[in-house]
């Protein structure tokens, strides 16, 4: 039997704690940030967290389930 791969876009992607949520990194803190108050950019700084209706999906593509 040949080795199950993992998704490489989803562990690039998000982070499983230890206590075994999955945070990721927030969108839109690229680039034309002129534009966006200095409190959303605030915002976007923090880790999301994988929202639980999509949380076995994730963690099918990561191999963890």
């Amino acid at each position: 039997m040949p080795k199950v791969k993992t998704n490489s876009s989803a562990k690039k992607r998000f982070k499983v704690t230890a206590t075994g949520k999955i945070t990721y990194q927030k969108a839109f803190k690229r680039h034309i940030l002129t534009k966006k108050s200095t409190k959303r950019k605030r915002a976007l700084r923090q880790k999301g967290e994988v929202d639980s209706s999509n949380r076995d999906f994730v963690l099918r593509l990561l191999r963890l389930r």
